[in-house]
């Protein structure tokens, strides 16, 4: 997921948020701000992280009121520090008013998951392993969530459900085994489509493996199945390391030496970066 591709497609999602905080006035600002006139408000950084998300918080404001002007003095994927005067936002008052919580609320969950991201990817540096997300994410937040992670150096796993072949314990249990799983996915899907098993045990991995995955899943296994799965595996399908990875047990599992590791917890677990809008004032 790119700014690009994010911006063709954010704002629709950015409208239902305002929408969802304006039914139909800011019943407070419009008591206090009976007529338009001009202010501007610091972007304040209250903790140290990663900023991810400016330009969604930037439109935010310009879909209010298209003339807000929002000027940055970091970019997206800067690390930033506690206290750091982060941007100014300039315009009518009660666009910077109505628009505050809904654009916070944006740039706040998407810095806390690029910053939460790059310390798990830090952890990975010099290995071959590579960072991924999940579809773990938040309802209509999943393309400024994945953005997030890549902002974090993390990379994003399949985008939805038809981005790719994933065969998950209750697929093969439908189709009633890994190979007939497998099988079946070949003949359904287009042959530039890879196919992905999710395995539990070493049997699995062996009839994933005989079946011609292109890449095994190694899913909540113990480090030393894991490290004996990928010895069987040998290269002849990629892996990926997932369940319950976290920044507190990934660094067991670099020296597995595994292709991907995936952790839904860069998008479910990962705290807001604290950031507010300060010192509004008339210009």
């Amino acid at each position: 997921m790119n700014e690009i591709t994010m911006k063709l497609n954010a704002d629709r999602l950015i409208r239902m948020a305002l929408e969802e905080d304006i039914t139909s006035e800011d019943i407070t600002t419009n008591s206090v701000m009976r007529k338009k006139e001009t202010g501007e408000v610091q972007l304040l950084c209250k903790e140290d992280g990663v900023i991810a998300g400016l330009w969604v918080f930037e439109r935010v404001f310009t879909l209010l009121d298209e003339n807000t002007e929002t000027e940055f003095y970091v970019k997206d994927g800067d690390k930033v520090k506690k206290g750091q005067l982060l941007g100014m936002v300039r315009g009518d008052i009660r666009v910077l008013l109505s628009g505050e919580r809904t654009a916070l609320n944006y740039l706040q969950r998407m810095s806390g998951i690029a910053t939460y991201t790059r310390q798990i990817a830090d952890m990975l540096e010099g290995s071959k392993t590579k960072l991924l997300d999940t579809r773990k994410t938040t309802p209509n937040m999943r393309i400024f969530e994945k953005y997030a992670v890549k902002t974090g150096g993390g990379y994003n796993h399949r985008y939805n459900l038809s981005d790719g072949i994933l065969l998950k314990d209750n697929h093969i249990g439908a189709a009633g085994s890994v190979k007939k799983a497998v099988e079946m996915a070949k003949e359904y899907a287009p042959f530039v489509r890879k196919i992905e098993v999710e395995t539990e045990n070493l049997d699995m991995v062996k009839e994933a493996l005989e079946a011609g995955a292109d890449i095994i899943m190694l899913d909540n296994m113990s480090p030393e199945m894991m490290r004996e799965a990928v010895e069987l595996i040998d290269g002849r399908a990629q892996t990926e390391c997932s369940g319950n990875v976290t920044r507190e047990n990934i660094e067991k599992l670099v020296s597995i030496g595994v292709d991907y590791i995936s952790s839904g917890a860069l998008t479910h677990s990962a705290p807001i970066l604290d950031l507010s809008l300060k010192n509004l004032h008339v210009v």
